[in-house]
């Protein structure tokens, strides 16, 4: 959508915010557009779950008065952070409800002291974030969709069939799934659950979930589970049920970039006198590690386990013999 659209939405929402009742004429002779405009712009607020009604008395709009939050009682630090969170930083993750987000970011806005607002207002221009790589979510509104489907089946405790397009299976599979916990991991959206295919709990991707049905069948067995046991030391979320103590050793040129970073809860770090850092891990499983360490090329020597070492040497190799033939 273009910042004019956006704008001129956000004009219509804050006039009609006053409670007074305004027509399509009147709306397009306000903002300079056609009367067609303007009823793409109700729908678009319809969209995004503002409450508006067409009062037949006075023949026009109105939007319902509960909808909008009193004044907010915020300082400038406050105010600033949480604009900052909706305006700069939720392109950072894959935000369910966005557009509703985007609303309550507007509205807390909107209710600020004028100097505050102002100088929020200012103080954004100057700040800029940068999104990391995300998975695609799909069809338009599909992480919505989906998320609100699990929630709400966690809330009453009901089982899902899902059609999974599965990496591992390297087919779509049919599942009936209990959820316990939804949980979003560098690049998207998880949901944790018993999968009545594996016989055991299992993690799916949202966005590789092609149809969700909520059905009537019950789950209690997901009551006392725990996401950060399940995880346990796992480098990320992929525990293998095994324990490793990791050493490693980090050249001058990247250690302290990599020491800075707490990237396990049982990072230790020994700073080198020629520069390097050694940095010792417990971690569950050597797969997800393996990838992370190889990513740091020649500037990392692996010291124990041996098992990590010959698995990271072996990709190297396989590394060179493909590069080798072009």
């Amino acid at each position: 959508m273009k910042h004019s659209r956006i704008g001129r939405i956000m004009q219509i929402l804050t006039t009609m915010q006053a409670g007074k009742s305004y027509a399509v004429t009147d709306l397009s002779k306000m903002f300079g557009t056609s009367r067609r405009t303007i009823f793409r712009d109700l729908k678009e607020l319809q969209a995004i779950g503002v409450p508006y009604h067409y009062d037949s008395k006075t023949g026009g709009y109105v939007i319902e008065p509960e909808f909008f939050l009193p004044p907010v009682d915020l300082n400038l630090k406050e105010a600033l952070s949480l604009l900052l969170l909706a305006h700069k930083v939720s392109d950072q993750i894959q935000l369910p409800f966005t557009k509703s987000a985007l609303l309550a970011a507007l509205k807390i806005e909107n209710n600020l002291p004028a100097n505050i607002r102002r100088y929020c207002a200012a103080a954004l221009r100057n700040i800029s974030a940068k999104a990391g790589a995300q998975a695609p979510i799909g069809r338009p509104g599909g992480l919505d969709s989906i998320f609100a489907q699990l929630q709400n089946a966690m809330a009453k405790r009901r089982k899902v069939n899902i059609r999974y397009n599965s990496l591992t299976e390297r087919e779509i599979i049919d599942v009936e799934l209990s959820p316990y916990h939804l949980f979003y991991n560098q690049r998207a959206w998880y949901v944790l659950g018993r999968s009545s295919l594996h016989k055991s709990v299992r993690t799916f991707k949202l966005n590789r979930i092609k149809e969700l049905q909520i059905t009537a069948k019950c789950f209690l067995d997901g009551e006392k589970f725990d996401a950060h046991e399940y995880f346990g030391r796992a480098w990320s979320m992929i525990p293998e049920g095994r324990i490793y103590n990791i050493k490693l050793r980090f050249g001058a040129k990247v250690a302290h970039n990599v020491a800075e970073v707490k990237w396990h809860s049982t990072q230790q770090v020994t700073h080198n006198s020629d520069g390097s850092a050694t940095v010792e891990f417990r971690v569950d499983g050597l797969g997800e590690i393996s990838w992370w360490i190889l990513g740091y090329g020649d500037q990392v020597r692996v010291l124990a386990p041996r098992a990590l070492r010959k698995r990271v040497v072996q990709v190297a190799k396989n590394m060179i013999k493909l590069n080798e033939k072009i």
